[in-house]
């Protein structure tokens, strides 16, 4: 009997602590969100830092956030879908009341977004647009504008012969705009026979090596040659142009995102073309957006996009074409690299 009651008291107490652990657990987080209650907390759930520009995206809106007086938790999920919700667990967990998502995957980055709809967390998608889900709002630059002057770009330069189309992600959406926007361009020269599309592969995870090995690979047996190449990116747009070896710079490439070494190849000549997408201006409107959202502010937007589940209002920047004729005017008197980092 004794034993019996023993058991018993000793279950009490646990049941006893357990409640007091949570009580204090949420008496703390209530602290937290008492403490915090006049300065918005942004969550900046990032695709991956692997590439330059996204290092200058979070840099950019870290530091917006915290002059228009927000915090803000960036985390980068290295690729993974998987790893990338787990982080917007995290993130909702600590309490933020906006979450701002560059998916890793289109498609199912959607559960992220239903979590933090679950949690009543405002969602805006940056730069790559969430598929099929309750998404508050998008901005991005307009990706199809985007394909359309790479593929202008090419066309310029060869007028007819065989072009390589090198995609991004087929997981990405902002991948299928891109290429969208260059087929608009393409289809005419390609129903006149001026032009010919001989290779057509998206890149998964927008490698470079793994855009290298493919158009490698396809080039070894090749019975025909490739005249021009267009890059979804300036790091498949590397990748092109290691593959085709001693033809770079007698074949024009095209690429995406001004990166420091695609500006290089440009004034080095081995590369004819990126867009431009200025990091500072998507990264301080998305802080902004990011806070307003949270202090119920009117909003302005551009237009609205359909991400399959319903229409997104939208934000749209445009794109600038650099090539060597205007880099020093766009990308160095705008401080973007000095004219010793391009011109090694």
């Amino acid at each position: 009997m004794k034993k019996i009651c023993f058991i018993l008291l000793s279950l009490l107490l646990l049941v006893a602590c357990s409640n007091n652990q949570d009580r204090a657990g949420q008496e703390q987080t209530d602290q937290k969100l008492m403490e915090n209650k006049d300065t918005t907390y942004v969550g900046f759930a990032l695709d991956t830092l692997r590439e330059d520009r996204w290092y200058q995206d979070k840099e950019a809106f870290e530091k917006e956030v915290t002059n228009l007086g927000g915090k803000v938790k960036t985390l980068a999920a290295n690729g993974s879908h998987e790893v990338q919700l787990e982080q917007v667990k995290l993130l909702l967990n600590e309490g933020v009341d906006v979450l701002v998502i560059v998916p890793t995957d289109a498609t199912k980055a959607a559960e992220a977004v239903e979590l933090a709809n679950e949690a009543n967390v405002p969602v805006v998608s940056y730069d790559r647009l969430v598929l099929n889900a309750n998404v508050d709002y998008y901005i991005s630059f307009d990706n199809e504008k985007v394909g359309e002057l790479q593929a202008q770009a090419i066309v310029d330069r060869i007028a007819e012969g065989n072009v390589a189309y090198i995609g991004g992600a087929e997981s990405d959406n902002n991948a299928k705009m891109l290429r969208e926007g260059s087929m608009r361009v393409l289809e005419p020269f390609i129903e006149s026979g001026d032009i010919q599309l001989v290779y057509d592969q998206f890149t998964e995870g927008w490698s470079p090596e793994t855009a290298q090995e493919q158009l490698s690979t396809y080039l070894e047996g090749a019975n025909q040659p490739l005249n021009g190449i267009i890059a979804a990116n300036d790091g498949t747009a590397g990748g092109a142009i290691e593959a085709i070896g001693n033809q770079a710079g007698n074949m024009p490439v095209s690429g995406q995102d001004a990166e420091l070494e695609a500006l290089q190849r440009i004034v080095n000549g081995t590369q004819a073309i990126t867009v431009y997408k200025p990091i500072d201006t998507i990264a301080k409107q998305a802080a902004s957006l990011a806070m307003n959202i949270h202090k119920e502010e009117d909003i302005s937007t551009d237009t609205t996009i359909n991400n399959e589940s319903k229409d997104i209002p939208t934000i749209l920047l445009e794109p600038t074409l650099i090539n060597q004729d205007n880099i020093d005017e766009e990308i160095i008197e705008n401080e973007v690299y000095t004219e010793e980092e391009i011109y090694q």
